[in-house]
Formats: structure tokens, C-alpha cells, sequence
């Protein structure tokens, strides 16, 4: 291991005194190996709470074998979720059926609008999600979303007292371990394992990728501060899952508030750009490059990833770059990506399919309806999105060509799916828009733009800072910082 940081070293001074301790991590910083300097040479018992899969599974050859590395979902499976394994992974269906199962069988009229059963049983189980994403520990009139024809408060109050019954017949619905109605989700269980109140039996707790927290793990978390330390650690300026229910929980943590900001992955000239975006952002931090990475800015011809804002975006560079003779691999592979596309193509040609995920549909249009509107179809809709825009037949023939990672000439990725990696030379896709004019004009008579918003900025400083050695800011030339023009 190379000499720590003075930065590195007051972390895990802070650590061995005892302090719980919130560390601000900025990309490429080398978050994992400080959590694995804490951990090292001492004797005491640890957990560490990853964001997904893989992250836990690196983290596991990186720590010493008294810390226990698991995501929050799979330590709330073992302690309760696999009672409910029978019902994960059945097959969706349109929320109209559940809602019907749940008893919505006809419209409701509120005010001078009706509220038809299907849009009452999307609401419902939206209800429902939000309620699991919460810290609550009952359903209540704030989980139930605003309609955005109902803007009165009185009108949202009485949507609520019709929801409400439904939510709550859905979430005892999802208590019977064997069966019901619901398509029983993994945060049904997580929900359902934090109600109990767990003590999670450790000495220490870490909790990476902290901005990206629910409130309910954040509470889970918090209430282990009796009987363990706690470090939280994540950056506050890649918090891009607030769509999800997720939340940055770090800047209210009451604990030693520390950061990591000097970069292993790239240079100074990288680190300007980073911290353009990290000023839009309004984050807490600002980035060092390391001296000895010299990370350029500028034109890529062939670079290892190109990284898209949409899915429909990495779609597009897919077939522009296999069209030019290049292989081709996509970020988490393209297997899941073409069953969905036959069935889509089923679908849309009026068969049913076989797909276990769609194969209560009778038509496309429902999938389209539940991408939209059901809360369990918010995964559904990149891909409704992708179908809809190039059509099944596209999206197989490009599938077909795709290659494994470890035989590609490029990878393509959304910035989304990118969190975590890296690579030597990266290219920013085309889709990345810059921010609207607006009808003001400054000194020299152009136009203003828009101002960035922070979500576009969180974005695009995690896709600048995938790259080691050569960045092309390709769709994001537009925002070049002035004291980073010279880097190009």
C-alpha cells in the first residue's frame, strides 16, 4: 500500500479514538482502501454495508476477515427476506389486475375529475413504495403522490382516504410469506426487516455509498449508534438515485466530518473539469489530481468506454460504433436486454409471450401504461423507451453483435451504470444537452442559458471521472470551465 495521505491518516486517527465519523469521499480517492486502513489492526468485529453486489464482493478480498461485507439487502435476507423467497421474482403484471385482486373495481369521481380504477391502482402501489422507502413505520397521507389534475388540497385529501385502505390491504397482502396478489419486490422484505428494529451485532458499522442511502436504511443505520461506531462514507456529488427514493443523507450525519479529496485515478488537468462540475453541484468538496498522473483532455479516436446519459443514448453509440466495424460490449451485458426484446416484438404483434416477466400483458400498450405509471415498472421504462424509438428487430441485430468486456475494442455504458469503474481513456456520449437559453441576453448580447441543473451536474462529474490517462468530453465540450480551457 503506498503511503497514506495526511487525509487518509486523520481519518483513521479519528477512527481509533472511538469518533463515528462521516467521510467525503470524492472519485477515485481510495474510499475502500481507508475503510480497509480502519479496519486493519484491530481485533474488534465490523460490517460493512455495500451499495450493490459487486461492490460488497471487491470489498470482501479487501478487508481483514473479521468485517463482514454484504449489501443492506442481502443482510435484511438473511435476517428476514427469506421467509418471502417463493414470492420473489414472480411475474409483473399491470397494477389495473393487482388493483382489481386488492378490490379497486371501479372509478372514483373527485371534484370535476374521475379517477379511472386503473390510475386509482397505480396510485396505490406507488403508495406502497414510497411508504418502503420511507422511515415510517405506518402508512399515512404523505405517502400517497399528488395527481397532477388534483391540485386542491382538499381534493388530494380525499384521493388519500380512498387510497389508504388499498395501501394498507396491499402491505398486509405482502406479509403472507406463501402468496398473494402484490409482485413481492426486495424492498418489501428490506421494509419489513427494518420495522423489526435489527440490532446488527458489530463493534463497527460502515456504511458506503452513503449518498445514495433510503431513508429506511439511513434509520436502520442511525439506530445501531448505542452499541457500535459508525462511519458513513460516500460522495455527496454522485448522489444520482434520488428517483429511486434515495437521499444524501450525509450532510445531516452527527458525527467528526472529514473528506478524502485527493485522486489516485487521474491528473490535475481532470481534476479542473471535476470540480467545474463539483461547483455546479454546490458539493462539499474540491478534487487534487495526483502529480504523477498525467491525465490529458481531448480527442479520443478509439477509447475504451463511452459513457451515455440514457439508455436510449448508449443504444444509438452501440449501433454507430458497430457499424464502423468496432466490437462492442455494453455495461452488465445484452442477454437480459434481448429477451426483452422478443417479447416486446411479441407484443407488439399482437401474440402473447413467455417472457416470466411479461407474460401477463395481452399487449404492448400495457407495458407502455406500467413502465409510465406503476411504481414496479419504473425499471421498464428505458427499456419501453429504447423499443420505441429504434423497434425490436434493431435492438436484436444489435444485440446479436455485442461482445464480452474481455474481447471488446469499447464498452458502452450509461454514466448511471459506470458509478464505481474506470477505465484508461473514456468518451462522453452525445447525449448530454446543454442547458436552454433563456430570454435574457448579457453585456455582449447572448443569450443566458439555463442554469445546470444540479442532478445534469452530478451526472456528468461522475462520467468526467471515469477516465485515467485521456478524457473526451465529446457531448460536454459546452461546458468547459475557463481554467480548465487550457488543459484541451
Amino acid at each position: 500500500m503506498p503511503t497514506p495521505t495526511d487525509e487518509q491518516v486523520q481519518a483513521a486517527d479519528t477512527f481509533r479514538a472511538g469518533d463515528h465519523l462521516v467521510l467525503q469521499a470524492g472519485a477515485g480517492t481510495g474510499k475502500t482502501t481507508t475503510l480497509a486502513m480502519l479496519a486493519a489492526g484491530n481485533k474488534r468485529r465490523g460490517r460493512y454495508l455495500a451499495f450493490n453486489k459487486d461492490i460488497a464482493h471487491d470489498a470482501a478480498t479487501r478487508f481483514p476477515r473479521t468485517v463482514m461485507c454484504k449489501t443492506a439487502h442481502a443482510t435484511a435476507y438473511a435476517a428476514l427476506g427469506h421467509r418471502y423467497a417463493s414470492r420473489l421474482h414472480g411475474p409483473r403484471q399491470p397494477a389495473w389486475k393487482t388493483g382489481q385482486a386488492l378490490g379497486i373495481t371501479r372509478p372514483i369521481r373527485i371534484g370535476d375529475h374521475d379517477i379511472s380504477h386503473k390510475t386509482l391502482s397505480h396510485t396505490v402501489l406507488r403508495a406502497v413504495t414510497r411508504f418502503c422507502y420511507s422511515a415510517d413505520r405506518a402508512l399515512a397521507r404523505h405517502h400517497v403522490p399528488r395527481l397532477r389534475r388534483l391540485v386542491a388540497p382538499a381534493e388530494h385529501a380525499e384521493l388519500s382516504d380512498v387510497v389508504l385502505p388499498f395501501a394498507a390491504k396491499a402491505w398486509a397482502d405482502l406479509q403472507d410469506p406463501d402468496q398473494g396478489a402484490v409482485r413481492f419486490e426486495h424492498d418489501h422484505y428490506l421494509k419489513m426487516w427494518a420495522l423489526t428494529q435489527p440490532k446488527i451485532e458489530a463493534d463497527f458499522l460502515f456504511l458506503d455509498e452513503a449518498q445514495d442511502t433510503n431513508p429506511v436504511l439511513e434509520q436502520v443505520f442511525n439506530s445501531q449508534r448505542g452499541h457500535a461506531q459508525l462511519v458513513m462514507v460516500g460522495d455527496s456529488a454522485q448522489a444520482i438515485y434520488g428517483w429511486r427514493g434515495a437521499r444524501d443523507v450525509m450532510t445531516d450525519f452527527d458525527a467528526t466530518a472529514l473528506t478524502l479529496t485527493r485522486s489516485f485515478r487521474f491528473g490535475p488537468r481532470l481534476a479542473e473539469h471535476a470540480n467545474h462540475w463539483l461547483e455546479l453541484a454546490e458539493a462539499p468538496i474540491r478534487l487534487t489530481g495526483s502529480d504523477s498522473i498525467p491525465t490529458e483532455v481531448g480527442d479520443v479516436t478509439h477509447p475504451d468506454a463511452v459513457l451515455c446519459r440514457t439508455n436510449i443514448g448508449a443504444m444509438a453509440e452501440i449501433m454507430r460504433l458497430l457499424s464502423a466495424g468496432r466490437r462492442v460490449a455494453l455495461a452488465r451485458g445484452g442477454h437480459t436486454l434481448a429477451a426483452l426484446a422478443l417479447a416486446a416484438r411479441d407484443l407488439k404483434e399482437g401474440r402473447r409471450t413467455n417472457h416470466p416477466e411479461l407474460v401477463l400483458f395481452a399487449s404492448w400498450g400495457e407495458v407502455q401504461d406500467y413502465a409510465a405509471y406503476d411504481p414496479a415498472g419504473g425499471d421498464l421504462q428505458p427499456f419501453v423507451d429504447l423499443v420505441d424509438t429504434h423497434g425490436p428487430d434493431a435492438i436484436l441485430t444489435a444485440v446479436d453483435e455485442l461482445t464480452d468486456e474481455d474481447q471488446a475494442d469499447v464498452i458502452v455504458s450509461t454514466a448511471h451504470k459506470a458509478k464505481g469503474r474506470e477505465w484508461l481513456t473514456v468518451r462522453i456520449g452525445e447525449d448530454f444537452p446543454p442547458p436552454k437559453d433563456t430570454d435574457q441576453q448579457d453585456a455582449e448580447g447572448r443569450p443566458i442559458p439555463e442554469p445546470v441543473k444540479d442532478t445534469d451536474a452530478r451526472l456528468a462529474y461522475v462520467a468526467v471521472t471515469r477516465a485515467r490517462h485521456r478524457l473526451d468530453l465529446g457531448g460536454l465540450s459546452w461546458a468547459v470551465a475557463p481554467s480548465a480551457a487550457s488543459s484541451i
